[in-house]
């Protein structure tokens, strides 16, 4: 396997990503980017937009936000309503594997910010169903997370006429340097469906084998292209706009926010997803076996972008998490409905080949030698120098929950 001579990213990479000859990634040549590029005049291009969506009238809202417990939407909603002055509409998809920590922190998030939100729910015996149809057709159980997550914002701009939702961070350009910042590419269809949704619209997964009906995802389908350009809905990322360090933001947020934090599985980071109970966890494990790796090597390999951590620590982290079994594996088996045996022979069904083979023992086992690679495609004049030690990731102080513990909570009280 072949991997970047200065991040940690396999040739592999999901969202596609290139070497140049130098070895060195798409990714790690865009990210450098953030330390040549003048913010000032990005920044006040940011607020000519948002000026222009401003509702003079305030018989409406402003723009729309999409928020989780989680991510960066406390720094997004701070940045949008406190320091540039919008009025935003807060929208939210229920993921159904939530954590106490998440229901908490989103219900501190309106309360903190003093703004409107709309929750999307959709009926639980659906959402398992979907899940069932994606875990055995591409081996998914958070594709009905991200069609929600990206589909109901904009349903609700068209619904209510509000034309701009601002999101955080583009994947594909934070990731592997799909674009670059100067491109300032916006949301899109097509982008959401091939990488997002991993090239399955809602409408494709009606069947009769699984049960599914178009009543089942009429949810998850996005509005039709006459009803954006009615509206003139766009989406714009702030990375593009904002030098994007998720770390500061975070740590920012919960100094002035008091915004919570959760030990992780799979990885070292306790700021981002930490409202799932499943996606550092069991959908980090089966990206694991899809790809051959998972959650620490895209932590670690932002926080060497971001000159915090050397290559060598990055292995480390590596090791210590990146082959770790799920912990809330049978909480997703009881919620689904399926023994651990079912889940492993569908698992296996999409397990990488190339990167796969059963030994002697009918165990699975790698066919590469993944930490060897790693330190041999490493390369001292690729490196970057360290200029903060600060790798620590802070563990705040869980606060009381009426909630039952170690369960999904579907509807929670949150916080007071």
């Amino acid at each position: 396997m072949k991997y970047c001579k200065r991040c940690l990213y396999p040739e592999n990479h999901p969202l596609n990503i290139v070497f140049d000859e130098h070895g060195i990634c798409s990714g790690c040549r865009v990210h450098e980017e953030k330390d040549t590029i003048n913010w000032v005049p990005k920044e006040e291009k940011l607020r000519s937009i948002l000026n222009q969506y401003k509702n003079i009238s305030g018989n409406n809202y402003d723009c729309i936000i999409p928020v989780s417990g989680a991510r960066d939407s406390y720094f997004i909603v701070n940045t949008i309503k406190n320091v540039y002055g919008l009025n935003p509409l807060l929208v939210t998809y229920n993921k159904h594997y939530n954590t106490p920590e998440g229901v908490r922190n989103l219900a501190k998030l309106r309360i903190e910010f003093d703004c409107d939100i709309m929750t999307l729910t959709v009926n639980p015996e659906t959402v398992k169903n979907i899940t069932r149809a994606t875990l055995r057709k591409f081996g998914s159980i958070y594709w009905h997370c991200l069609a929600g997550q990206t589909v109901f914002p904009v349903q609700m701009a068209v619904k209510f006429k509000i034309p701009l939702i601002i999101w955080g961070a583009h994947q594909g350009i934070d990731q592997v340097g799909m674009f670059s910042h100067l491109d300032e590419v916006e949301m899109t269809r097509k982008y959401r469906k091939e990488h997002d949704l991993m090239g399955y619209e809602a409408e494709d997964l009606i069947d009769e084998f699984d049960c599914i009906n178009f009543e089942d995802v009429i949810q998850y389908i996005y509005p039709d292209d006459k009803e954006i350009e009615r509206v003139g809905v766009r989406g714009i990322y702030l990375n593009n706009f904002i030098r994007w360090d998720s770390k500061i933001q975070h740590e920012s947020m919960i100094r002035n926010y008091n915004y919570e934090t959760k030990e992780q599985n799979r990885t070292f980071d306790t700021y981002n997803d930490i409202d799932c109970y499943n996606y550092s966890d069991v959908h980090d494990y089966i990206k694991f076996i899809k790809h051959g790796y998972g959650k620490v090597f895209d932590h670690a390999t932002r926080e060497i972008r971001l000159k915090r951590l050397t290559r060598d620590q990055g292995i480390s982290l590596i090791k210590k998490y990146g082959f770790r079994q799920p912990q809330n594996l049978n909480l997703f088996l009881n919620w689904l409905g399926i023994s651990e045996n079912s889940f492993h022979y569908i698992i296996n069904q999409h397990r990488n080949k190339q990167l796969w083979k059963l030994n002697d023992n009918w165990e699975w086992e790698l066919t590469v030698d993944l930490f060897s690679d790693l330190i041999k495609s490493g390369d001292n004049i690729a490196a970057l120098t360290v200029i903060d030690n600060d790798s620590e990731f802070i563990l705040t102080q869980s606060y009381k929950s009426t909630d039952q513990n170690d369960d999904y909570i579907l509807i929670g009280r949150g916080y007071n």
